[in-house]
């Protein structure tokens, strides 16, 4: 369970990563940017110690997964952003997948 909190925290943390990204403008505003490094920091350290008793494949991919699913939903919430019906089934086989990968 302590993994799984750990792997959420970090996807968590590379989405709020994603958002500075653009909210720095191509990383010429400052403060966007600077956090941006410090949240992408924050997510790889989370993601590092919930693997260090996991294998690194599976649980790779759950964090890889479950950011771009948080960064979809972000991106249509804060962006304003448009789901079309190949980025939803997409975002669908993804979220499949890691349901597959906790399953096991």
């Amino acid at each position: 369970m302590r993994n799984l909190i750990l792997m959420i925290m970090a996807a968590s943390a590379y989405v709020a990563g994603g958002v500075l990204m653009k909210l720095s403008s191509g990383l010429t505003r400052l403060w966007p940017s600077v956090l941006l490094f410090v949240f992408f920091c924050a997510g790889a350290a989370l993601q590092a110690i919930s693997m260090r008793d996991l294998p690194m494949g599976p649980s790779y991919a759950f964090v890889l997964g479950l950011e771009a699913i948080l960064a979809f939903l972000v991106g249509l919430w804060m962006f304003s952003e448009h789901a079309t019906v190949s980025n939803v089934v997409a975002v669908s086989l993804v979220a499949a997948g890691i349901v597959l990968l906790k399953a096991r």
